[in-house]
């Protein structure tokens, strides 16, 4: 008969081997972990003075390269580090539209050799503004590689008739001078769009500056939690646990920013951006199981947008849902299949926060035709006090049926469809 010392010992083999082979199992039989979403986007918010802008930025960079090491450092990836500034015209003021022109240019040249995105704030932002202000902005873009900006089409005021003629100028000017009419990719029409959206070619502030603010690339978190989801309350709910759980870490590491840097955290952007083959729309046929644009996608995205506004960090920006037609290639599938329209854009639109981005156009469509459509997405905004955008990108050339041929990184091509104009 066995001693009990001997008893034990054998006991304490047994769960060893178990152990071991629980921990040599393949990652399918282990517990899974949950999604963790990349960064899109670390922005800072600099109050840009040109006699001292190479200053200024250079110390920007400093806070976010130190930012990007921590959050990489903790399992994030890390897709920009960005700089946003006040409205162009308030620090180009008294300057002729050449030397305007030539001061973007030696900032673009910085941009690229520091590699950070970089935006100059919107045209217009004030009911009232000129509207030359919209076309030096079209010069500026025009005459630069890597410059986002903006037009405000809409405000507390309501809907602002002369930037909405302007932003359609603007579009039209970008199709037929820059290469491959892809300087309307960095240019939006933005309606009730808050400062501090980390998001591009949004972003902006009105302040002192020397703030930052985090946007999420968490498409893959959306698909997670509505992956076998028995019911709408369900997926609502794992999407908030989810998005908390990331949310909160993120904010953590973000104040941490702030005490070591001094630059002020203003808030995490929790819209899902979509990225590559990590597909929002691919998340919400989980949820609908059928394709995007069929019923049950307007309430599928309701859901991703009252799960977001659950999560109790400290929100910025849109954190809402956006559907980039030519950054998903889930959702220029659908387009291409003729699932989704202009008009079913904007009636999710209605429910979350997006408007019309990455819109693939014809290269004849009219400036009236490109205000009607601005109109229409300021409008809405306005009515329902959403930030909303409209990102068209008309194709120099390119008629209804063809395929564009954008060429740049972030974008898929995707037929061009035929819109009921007279």
């Amino acid at each position: 008969m066995r001693s009990t010392v001997e008893f034990r010992f054998a006991h304490f083999i047994s769960l060893s081997l178990l152990l071991a082979l629980i921990l040599s199992a393949p990652a399918s039989a282990q517990q899974k972990t949950a999604a963790k979403p990349k960064i899109r986007a670390i922005t800072a918010f600099v109050n840009l003075e040109r006699e001292h802008y190479r200053v200024q930025i250079s110390d920007a960079l400093t806070m976010l390269k130190r930012a990007q090491t921590i959050f990489e450092s903790r399992g994030y990836q890390v897709q920009t580090i960005r700089i946003a500034t006040q409205p162009f015209p308030e620090y180009t003021r008294g300057l002729s539209a050449a030397e305007a022109v030539a001061f973007f240019k030696e900032y673009d040249a910085l941009a690229i050799k520091e590699k950070f995105a970089a935006s100059i704030g919107p045209a217009m932002l004030k009911p009232g503004d000129g509207m030359e202000q919209a076309e030096l902005l079209a010069t500026i873009m025009s005459n630069t590689k890597t410059l986002n900006g903006s037009v405000v089409v809409a405000g507390e005021d309501g809907v602002r008739w002369p930037a909405v003629g302007a932003a359609a100028r603007v579009m039209k000017e970008l199709e037929n001078s820059t290469d491959h009419s892809l300087g309307n990719f960095r240019f939006a029409a933005i309606a009730m769009v808050p400062p501090l959206t980390p998001f591009f070619p949004a972003a902006y502030h009105t302040g002192f500056g020397h703030q930052f603010t985090v946007g999420l690339e968490s498409a893959n978190v959306v698909e997670e939690a509505f992956a076998n989801a028995p019911d709408i309350a369900t997926a609502r709910q794992r999407l908030t646990d989810l998005l908390a759980a990331a949310g909160f870490d993120i904010q953590g590491h973000a104040e941490r920013i702030d005490t070591e840097t001094g630059w002020t955290y203003m808030g995490i952007d929790l819209s899902p951006a979509p990225s590559g083959n990590v597909s929002i729309g691919a998340a919400i046929e989980k949820l609908t199981m059928q394709p995007f644009g069929s019923s049950g996608t307007l309430t599928a995205v309701a859901t991703i947008t009252a799960g977001i506004k659950d999560v109790k960090v400290k929100q910025a920006g849109y954190s809402g849902l956006m559907l980039p037609i030519l950054e998903d290639p889930r959702l220029a599938q659908r387009w291409n299949q003729g699932r989704i329209s202009l008009d079913a854009l904007l009636s999710y639109s209605s429910v979350c926060a997006t408007g019309l981005d990455t819109i693939p156009l014809a290269g004849d469509t009219s400036e009236e035709q490109l205000s009607l459509i601005i109109g229409d997405m300021a409008s809405l905004a306005a009515k329902w006090h959403k930030p909303l955008a409209a990102r068209l990108l008309p194709a120099k050339g390119k008629e209804p049926g063809e395929l564009t041929e954008f060429d740049d990184p972030f974008l898929v091509n995707a037929k061009i469809q035929q819109l009921n104009w007279k």
